[in-house]
């Protein structure tokens, strides 16, 4: 890990800090939801990693109190916007009103900010809207700006979106446009809740008392965590073998997973961009600290390539006849990709 100015002790101590900051997220969090350890481990590896996430799943499974309860353990300000189809994207954004000055009577434009102006922002829902809707995000999302008017306004730092939708199978959604997709670092999918699970969750609900988490961390402490993260050792092997996965997407690609006759030749039609990269290589540095590592390894970079990859691949019509999902490409994709660098295995 490089930081300025700091010594190996001080180094190791503020990732011993980040661990146990990292543990204490994910217990108060397990206070409310019940359950779902993995995809609230991949909430906070955005988090700190300064990516946004999209967590799909059906009605009912706790999507949107996962991020509520995330709101709640963080001491930054938080909106919720609620998808519909009638929804504009001056809605999400803000828009330019006529206001009077009441002393001189003349009048002026002045911006209304929307409730994208927070820091913990969350997309209920977010397939529901046209896709017109959706794109108003893309700004705040990558650049974490809005432009209204032709004024563009800068967004407080930390800045997440976390977003909500249901299978693109049920009636009444959108597909998210690739550009949408590509600027979520993960796409977790949140599953039913197992028997035990269940039971508890019926306890805490149905209840006298209702659990809710309290606050763990601040603004500043988070931007900390972010840059402490950053400063992760990683070899060039493994800077390596991240390149070569996402190149293994790219069809017709001299690294396409299989070669001529391999899964992404025959069911891809548009591979991962740069983005998928970056956010496997920021994901596996999260991976590593939490397993108490100061360095990245291939193993942290497997860990995170199924939410950082699944939501980037356009499949073709092959795929959807042969009913191959993107998932079933990516475990294709890394049981085919090996971990050796390429002078290694040419003998160099």
């Amino acid at each position: 890990m490089t930081t300025e100015s700091n010594t190996p002790a001080e180094v190791r101590a503020k990732c011993e800090a980040f661990r146990d900051t990292f543990t204490r997220l994910l217990d108060e969090i397990g206070k409310v939801v019940v359950g779902h350890r993995p995809v609230v481990e991949g909430v906070l590896t955005c988090l700190f990693a300064g990516g946004n996430v999209l967590l799909e799943g059906v009605p009912g499974l706790g999507k949107t109190l996962l991020v509520r309860t995330l709101s709640q353990c963080l001491s930054l300000p938080f909106n919720r916007i609620q998808f519909t189809p009638d929804l504009m994207p001056a809605d999400v954004i803000g828009t330019n009103i006529v206001t009077e000055d009441p002393q001189t009577g003349r009048r002026a434009f002045q911006f209304q900010r929307g409730p994208i102006f927070a820091q913990v922002v969350l997309a209920d829902e977010i397939n529901r809207a046209t896709p017109k809707t959706q794109s108003a995000l893309l700004e705040a999302m990558q650049e974490h700006a809005v432009t209204s008017g032709g004024t563009t306004y800068r967004l407080a730092e930390p800045f997440i979106v976390l977003a909500t939708q249901n299978p693109i199978e049920q009636e009444g959604t959108y597909p998210l446009p690739e550009a949408q997709l590509d600027r979520f670092m993960f796409k977790i999918v949140v599953g039913y809740s197992q028997l035990d699970d269940l039971m508890t969750i019926l306890d805490r609900t149905t209840g006298a008392k209702t659990p809710e988490a309290t606050k763990i961390l601040d603004g500043p402490a988070i931007l900390a965590a972010q840059q402490l993260v950053r400063g992760v050792v990683v070899a060039p092997h493994v800077k390596e073998y991240v390149s070569r996965l996402v190149l293994a997407t790219h069809p017709e690609g001299q690294f396409a997973a299989g070669g001529a006759g391999g899964p992404t030749n025959k069911y891809v039609r548009c591979g991962a961009s740069p983005r998928a990269a970056q956010a496997l290589l920021l994901g596996a540095k999260v991976k590593a600290m939490t397993d108490g590592r100061y360095h990245v390894s291939n193993k942290d970079v497997r860990e995170v390539a199924l939410v950082s990859l699944r939501h980037r691949l356009i499949l073709n019509f092959e795929a959807e006849a042969d009913r191959v999902d993107p998932d079933a490409i990516v475990r294709q994709i890394l049981e085919m990709t090996p971990t050796e660098p390429v002078r290694e295995r040419a003998g160099v």
